[in-house]
C-alpha cells in the first residue's frame, strides 16, 4: 500500500514526498482512512509508531476546504516539547498547503502567541493550561473548531489533565470530530474516551512491549552507589548518545550536574527550567553537542531523537508500561539499542511486573571489578536527591550570593527581656476570580512537569 491510495490533495502530497514516506506505518494504514470519512477514532499505540501523521495528514486534507484564517483543528499534548514536535510535523507536510498552525503552551509569554493568532491560524496545538488561559482572556474562540485531536492520553491522565481536558471539550462544538491517541489505555481515559467521543473506531497497533531492537538488562545495586555504577558504565560503554531516566526533576538536574563536573557532555531536561533552556538541551542533545541528556518522564515525552544508542534507568519507573515507553526511545529506525536499569531492592515488584509485560525474564549483569560494599562516594546522590557529602561543590560558585538574607531579630525589652511581636509579613498579593485560578493552575503544571 502506497500515500497514493489516500487520493490526498497534490500540494498535501508534495510534503509527503518532501519527508521521502512511500508506505504507510500500520497504524497510518488503518486509523488515516475512517478519519478522512469524517469518522471519531480511538488510536492505542506506542511512540515511534508513526501516529502522529495519522491525525495530521486527515487533518491537513479537511482544511484544505472551507474558510482560512481560523481556529478549524486543535490537537491537545502534555507537554511544551511534544506540542513543538507535532508542529513540525505539521509544518512539513503541510508545506505546500498555505495552512497555519500556532502552538500554545506555558512557560513563554503570552504576546507572541496573541500575535499569531490574531494573524490568523487554521490549527492550534496546545497544552491545556495555556489554552484555558487564552479562553479565559478573549483571545481565542472554539466557535469554528471541526476537529480535535487528544494526543498522549495516558500522559495527560497521569498529570493530572483530565479535568482541563473535560472542560474544554465541553466548551468545543457538539458536532466536532475527535480522534484520541494514547500508548495505554487506563480506566480514566476510557471513560473520557466515553464521554467525549461518538461511535469511535479503535485501533490498536501492537502489544505494549519494547522493540524487538533493543537488548536490555538489569543492574542490581545498592541505593547509595547508583551514581558509581552508572559511571562504570558509561566508561566501560560504548555509548554514544544517552538518555538517563530519573524520578524527580530535581534529581535529573543533580545528576545532570554530576556528570557535566566530571568531564561528560552532559545536561538535563525537566520542567524547572525556562522553555529556552529546554529547547536549547534538546537541540544540544539531538546535534549532538551534548552525549548524555538526564531527563524525567514528563519532560522525555516529547523526545524524537533516531540517534540514540543507550536509555538508562537511574531510577525504576512508576509502571511496567513506563519502561517500554523509555527503552522505546532507543532502537528506532531499524537501529539496534541498548537499555541498562540500575535496581535496588525494593525495585523487586516492579522489575517482575516488567518481565511479566514483555514475556521474558531481564538478564542480571554485574561489572566485574566494582566494590558493591563500598560506601558512598562524593559525587554520589542519595534517594533524597541531597549530595551524600558535604564536600561536593555547589552548583553555581555564587550561590552563596544569591541566598536569602538572615532576618535579624529585634532587640530584647531591656526590662523583661522580651522582644515585641512583629505583625505577620505580607507574602504576595491577594487574587480573586480568573487570575487566581489561572496562577493556581500555572503552579500545579510547573510542578507536575
Amino acid at each position: 500500500m502506497s500515500f497514493e491510495t489516500f487520493r490526498f490533495h497534490p500540494q498535501i502530497n508534495a510534503g509527503i514526498r518532501d519527508l521521502g514516506y512511500h508506505a504507510p506505518t500500520p497504524i497510518q494504514e488503518q486509523v488515516i482512512p475512517h478519519a478522512l470519512a469524517g469518522r471519531d477514532v480511538i488510536g492505542i499505540a506506542q511512540t515511534g509508531t508513526g501516529k502522529t501523521a495519522a491525525f495530521v495528514l486527515p487533518m491537513l486534507q479537511r482544511l484544505m476546504r472551507g474558510p482560512r484564517g481560523r481556529v478549524r483543528a486543535m490537537i491537545i499534548t502534555p507537554t511544551r516539547e511534544l506540542a513543538e514536535q507535532i508542529q513540525g510535523v505539521i509544518e512539513a507536510l503541510g508545506k505546500h498547503t498555505g495552512i497555519r498552525s500556532v502552538t500554545l503552551y506555558g512557560g513563554v509569554g503570552y504576546q507572541g502567541q496573541i500575535q499569531r493568532l490574531r494573524r490568523g491560524v487554521e490549527i492550534a496545538v496546545v497544552c491545556p493550561g495555556r489554552l484555558l488561559d487564552h479562553l479565559e482572556r478573549g483571545t481565542l474562540a472554539l466557535d469554528y473548531l471541526e476537529m480535535v485531536t487528544l494526543d498522549e492520553a495516558d500522559q495527560m491522565f497521569d498529570m493530572g489533565f483530565l479535568p482541563d481536558v473535560r472542560r474544554i471539550l465541553r466548551l468545543a462544538p457538539a458536532d466536532r470530530q475527535t480522534m484520541l491517541f494514547s500508548a495505554t489505555m487506563p480506566d480514566a481515559v476510557r471513560a473520557l474516551a466515553r464521554e467525549t467521543l461518538r461511535d469511535p473506531l479503535t485501533v490498536q497497533i501492537g502489544r505494549s512491549a519494547p522493540v524487538a531492537t533493543v537488548t536490555h538488562a538489569i543492574y542490581p545495586v545498592p541505593e547509595h552507589l547508583k551514581t558509581s555504577l552508572l559511571i562504570e558504565l558509561l566508561e566501560r560503554t560504548n555509548a554514544r548518545s544517552v538518555l538517563i531516566f530519573t524520578r524527580t526533576k530535581h534529581r535529573a538536574q543533580r545528576l545532570g550536574d554530576t556528570l557535566a563536573r566530571l568531564g561528560y557532555r552532559a545536561t538535563s531536561l525537566h520542567g524547572n527550567l525556562s522553555q529556552n533552556r529546554r529547547q536549547a538541551a534538546l537541540d544540544g542533545f539531538r546535534s549532538g553537542r551534548y552525549q548524555i541528556l538526564t531527563a524525567t518522564d514528563i519532560a522525555a515525552r516529547g523526545i524524537d531523537v533516531t540517534h540514540i544508542t543507550h536509555v538508562i534507568n537511574y531510577d525504576m519507573p512508576q509502571t511496567a508500561e513506563a519502561y517500554t515507553h523509555r527503552i522505546g526511545r532507543t532502537g528506532r529506525a531499524a537501529r539496534t539499542g541498548e537499555a541498562f536499569t540500575l535496581a535496588t531492592r525494593s525495585d523487586t515488584a516492579m522489575v517482575r511486573a516488567i518481565e511479566r509485560l514483555i514475556g521474558e525474564p531481564l538478564k542480571r549483569e554485574t561489572i566485574p571489578g566494582f566494590d558493591y560494599n563500598a560506601t558512598a562516594s562524593t559525587h554520589e546522590i542519595h534517594a533524597d536527591d541531597t549530595p551524600s557529602c558535604r564536600s561536593t561543590p555547589p552548583r553555581h560558585p555564587e550561590a552563596h550570593i544569591h541566598a536569602a538574607p538572615r532576618r535579624r531579630s529585634a532587640p530584647r525589652d531591656q526590662e523583661t527581656g522580651a522582644r515585641p511581636v512583629r505583625a505577620p509579613r505580607m507574602t504576595g498579593m491577594l487574587r480573586t476570580g480568573r487570575s487566581d485560578r489561572r496562577e493556581a493552575r500555572r503552579k500545579r503544571y510547573a510542578s507536575d512537569e
